[in-house]
């Protein structure tokens, strides 16, 4: 597999300014107080594929194993701190099996590999505790974070500013 790079320059501050008249309700995002970018690409973007689970990273370690094809694995941990979610290895695993990011709604551990893995990951916050791998979870399915609906094909995109949720690709100028 091939390390992933990032595909398109974009800003989601951009994005919103082209989107902003879309009454559809279908451009949807995220404030980008809410997460804090770990690794190593500062923005990211790509179709969505999602895990919801508690304090139980299996079927997110199974994803980044899986080849990514430059999607986005959003991971709807119930805003937990109590357990992480990614690691170092499961960082390095999506960046070698070319994932383009990992958005965490929950924990992370390992920070200077997470900075160092090839692949961006923005999460809520970190904490040394590993998680107790129990086989639990859905992959898949529709999550709502923070009351904002992100589905498996959505497009997302992630940078400083914030994350914005797209039912289609949005080609912004570069």
């Amino acid at each position: 597999m091939t390390t992933p790079t990032p595909a398109i320059r974009f800003s989601t501050c951009d994005l919103c300014d082209s989107l902003k008249s879309d009454s559809s309700g279908d451009t949807r995002w995220l404030p980008g107080s809410l997460y804090r970018g770990y690794g190593g690409f500062p923005r990211f973007a790509g179709p969505v594929a999602t895990v919801r689970c508690l304090d139980d990273n299996s079927l997110v370690k199974a994803a980044v194993e899986s080849f990514g094809a430059g999607r986005v694995l959003v991971v709807d941990g119930g805003g937990s701190l109590r357990r992480s979610l990614v690691g170092g290895n499961l960082a390095v695993s999506a960046a070698k099996n070319g994932w383009a990011g990992l958005l965490i709604h929950g924990a992370v551990r390992d920070l200077e590999e997470l900075r160092a893995a090839s692949v961006g990951l923005f999460a809520l916050g970190h904490v040394p505790m590993p998680t107790e791998r129990r086989e639990q979870g859905l992959a898949d399915v529709p999550v709502q974070i923070e009351g904002v609906w992100i589905r498996p094909g959505d497009w997302l995109y992630a940078d400083e500013d914030g994350i914005v949720v797209t039912p289609k690709p949005v080609h912004p100028a570069v």
